[in-house]
């Protein structure tokens, strides 16, 4: 996306326009955001292999469940190892729970042990609204033809305890490994669960 659509995508969710929700079998929508790096990232940079866009929270405790087991990192180790793009994005707005500086958001990274590609600031909300993105975690795959695979929750456990982890079944591991077998995804959209995103 370039930033001329992507001001006017903005102009359009400020003004409260409804922006159709992305199509699990549709291109996904190309955006651009810096990580906390200060590096620009495009989509259409990783044309060609698998992309996972996760939206993260660290102060939502259904994020806190996936991390404190160690189940996100461990996803990100596994699929990264296997070429896989994971892009986590932090949509909270300033002065709202999850936001982060870049400065807190390469220590949290550190911290928490992540091996994501990239941690992407989308502070003005934009791309979260852009995938219709409502709540932390919520996980996308994309395909190396840049279409979306699977959208919404990481795992069917409803619940904020990391002992629940172990016995759930994860749906991003599941459409990770159907899609990389050049299988179809079994099951492309679930609900997701877990705190919603903090917008302005």
């Amino acid at each position: 996306m370039n930033m001329i659509s992507k001001s006017i995508l903005a102009l359009l969710v400020a003004a409260g326009t409804a922006v159709a929700a992305p199509q699990v079998g549709q291109p996904a929508p190309g955006f651009t955001l810096t990580d906390a790096n200060g590096k620009s990232h495009n989509l259409s940079d990783f044309k060609g292999k698998f992309v996972v866009l996760e939206w993260l929270n660290h102060g939502c405790p259904f994020v806190v469940k996936h991390y404190e087991s160690g189940n996100m990192q461990s996803l990100q180790k596994e699929y990264t190892g296997k070429d896989v793009v994971w892009l986590s994005i932090v949509s909270s707005a300033p002065g709202k729970q999850g936001h982060m500086s870049p400065e807190e958001t390469n220590k949290a990274k550190a911290e928490k042990g992540s091996t994501a590609t990239a941690v992407l600031l989308d502070e003005d909300g934009t791309v979260g609204k852009l995938y219709d993105a409502k709540v932390t975690p919520e996980l996308y795959v994309i395909n190396p033809e840049g279409v979306l695979v699977y959208a919404g929750a990481i795992d069917d456990t409803k619940s904020t305890d990391p002992a629940d982890v172990a016995g759930a079944k994860n749906y991003v591991k599941q459409a990770l490994d159907e899609a990389m077998a050049g299988k179809p995804v079994s099951e492309p959209t679930i609900t997701a669960y877990g705190c919603g995103i903090k917008y302005n």
